[in-house]
């Protein structure tokens, strides 16, 4: 490794700046050189903090970290980090590669690397350990600047990083059809651009780190070891710190953003809907210093208050939305990093009970004006380690605690992955094709509806029914009005009609749950019940006093009606082949085949 240090390498040649007296033209930013890009006084911070972690002299410091630091930064510019999730500021992503290395090396202080190597073998090879964990911080999502950014210069060529740092004023935009985590794989685009050859010579005489750190910057972390975990939690720490170490912070989010809707979302059921307080079973308390909620109740009521506002991109179970709140800094971790903290309640009338809770600074939902009077008991925490969401138990005596909803499953092709954007367009949808749906599922008569043959969908008799769809005609029953809160079948209808009608129910894109085609609408199951069940928690409550989940109680419920058409076999369930067109044929990524059931 002296060999790296003793040899003459030339120095980084700075992205020469234009003439300070010639402006760039409107709406084009000028390309700075590193030296620029790293003065601000935060950014100098950072760097000395990564100075002081690895312990070595400015010199060979200069040699390992900061020309990689340097050549990054000329890379990335005034990029943000994301469009609207954390560090979504020009030069965001600047600062996040900063604070991860930072933050990865001091996890990696706490670790022996190799993992089981003798003392000398893991002395041996600490220097190497350490520098390839800041790399592999460093690298983690260089790959966006590759495929989520259009990048126009002022020529108006495009530019892409491996042409190397941008030399004349430039514009940027995120593109469209960008495809959520393709930034992992687009790493090895351009890691050269950091790592010269004699850096990646000394690393790859290191087996045991080299294997790991390939896996890393291929953006296969789950075969990374740890390496790759120490990248994560780095990750995770710069984000939570970015979105929610400071509620202030967290509300200048922007309002489209994921972080700024779970904060108004809590902030409206806490002044709306949830309990706290209570002498006895409540969905919460407030001490003098955290705000315990309980985790399973609170989870899906958030979950089902944004589903009914139209927010998309809501997790489907608990266990994500944890997952989500403590990955955006809204909730304070246990010691051992864990989102759930188990403890005792009791109250000052010296009822007392166990609870799984999230813990919330108070902060982040009340100006302290606007905070209410302490609970007049106690929380104590307890030592023993927290246990799965389902263990989360309320007390018996209020309905709340019996309605707890069951995690909910992510849709199958959802989990199945789609090459979509994160932030798919949404189609337009005319008013002509929403009062035409409202038709189908409302208005039409059972009598009127016929198979077409080109309707025809292809029968899967042995496809399960939990795994299809459910087509529903329409009834010429009035729906329930619904204010009525307990769950039904015609509540369902009532709830689907109403959000195709307000449009909270997209239709006829590529993941929406209805669609409509020459007459005849389709009902995507499980989910369309699976979306229903969520925002309606108490149906968990009915659904297991039947033994079923919770959309398996909705869909019969559907059926019970006798409103939807069948299959000449007498299945409720059809299998169809969904492609979203717009003009033309359309592109591979918007076919899907799912479970339908077809409605005249």
């Amino acid at each position: 490794m002296l060999s790296l240090f003793q040899r003459k390498r030339p120095p980084v040649a700075a992205a020469p700046s234009p003439a300070p007296a010639v402006e760039p033209p409107k709406g084009l930013m000028r390309p700075e050189s590193a030296a620029s890009l790293l003065a601000t006084p935060r950014r100098q911070k950072l760097l000395e903090h990564i100075w002081q972690r690895t312990s070595l002299s400015h010199r060979q410091f200069a040699t390992l970290y900061r020309t990689p630091l340097e050549r990054y930064a000329e890379l990335v510019q005034a990029f943000p980090a994301s469009e609207a999730h954390h560090h979504a500021y020009p030069g965001g992503m600047l600062d996040h590669g900063l604070e991860i290395v930072a933050y990865s090396l001091k996890l990696r202080q706490s670790h022996l690397l190799p993992v089981g190597a003798s003392p000398e073998d893991q002395a041996a090879q600490a220097e190497a350990w350490t520098a390839a964990v800041a790399y592999a911080a460093l690298l983690h999502d260089i790959g966006k600047v590759a495929v989520d950014l259009h990048v126009e210069l002022a020529d108006g060529c495009t530019w892409h990083p491996w042409h190397g740092p941008l030399r004349q004023p430039y514009r940027f935009r995120y593109r469209d059809d960008r495809e959520y985590r393709l930034h992992s794989a687009a790493t090895g685009l351009l890691y050269r651009q950091l790592l010269d050859r004699d850096l990646l010579d000394w690393l790859s005489g290191y087996p045991s780190l080299w294997a790991p750190l390939l896996y890393v910057l291929a953006g296969q972390y789950e075969h990374a070891g740890v390496l790759g975990e120490l990248v994560v939690q780095a990750d995770r720490a710069s984000v939570a710190q970015e979105l929610g170490g400071d509620p202030a912070r967290a509300m200048a989010a922007p309002k489209h953003s994921l972080q700024r809707k779970l904060v108004d979302g809590l902030r409206y059921l806490l002044k709306e809907k949830l309990k706290l307080n209570q002498p006895e079973a409540s969905d919460g308390w407030l001490t003098e210093d955290a705000l315990w909620l309980v985790s399973k109740t609170v989870s899906d009521k958030l979950r089902a208050h944004l589903l009914s506002q139209g927010i998309d991109g809501i997790p489907a179970n608990n266990t994500a939305v944890f997952n989500v709140l403590q990955d955006h800094g809204m909730l304070q971790p246990t010691p051992d990093g864990k989102a759930i903290w188990r403890t005792t309640v009791t109250s000052s009338t010296g009822w007392s009970h166990s609870f799984t809770l999230l813990r919330l600074a108070p902060a982040l939902i009340w100006e302290p004006s606007e905070r209410p009077t302490p609970f007049a008991g106690t929380v104590a925490i307890d030592t023993a380690p927290a246990d799965k969401e389902a263990d989360t138990s309320l007390p018996p005596p209020t309905a709340d605690a019996k309605a707890a909803s069951a995690s909910q499953e992510a849709l199958p092709w959802e989990e199945a992955g789609s090459t979509a954007s994160i932030h798919p367009p949404k189609p337009q949808v005319m008013s002509d094709v929403v009062e035409d749906m409202l038709a189908m599922v409302g208005m039409a008569s059972a009598q009127d509806v016929e198979t077409a043959s080109h309707d025809a969908p292809n029968m899967r008799p042995d496809v399960p029914e939990s795994a299809s769809v459910a087509a529903l005609p329409s009834s010429q029953t009035p729906a329930p009005a619904l204010s009525a809160t307990k769950p039904s079948g015609e509540h369902f209808m009532a709830w689907l009609r109403k959000g195709i009608a307000s449009r909270r129910l997209i239709i006829n894109d590529a993941k929406a749950l209805v669609h409509s085609v020459s007459d005849t609408a389709y009902l995507v199951s499980p989910g369309v019940f699976q979306r229903y069940a969520q925002e309606h928690p108490q149906v968990s409550a009915l659904a297991k006093q039947e033994e079923q989940s919770d959309w398996q109680w909705v869909q019969k419920r559907f059926e019970r009606l006798q409103v939807h058409r069948k299959q000449p076999n007498g299945l409720n369930i059809w299998i169809c082949d969904v492609a979203v067109t717009t003009e033309g044929a359309p592109p591979p990524w918007l076919s899907s085949q799912r479970p339908c059931a077809s409605v005249r």
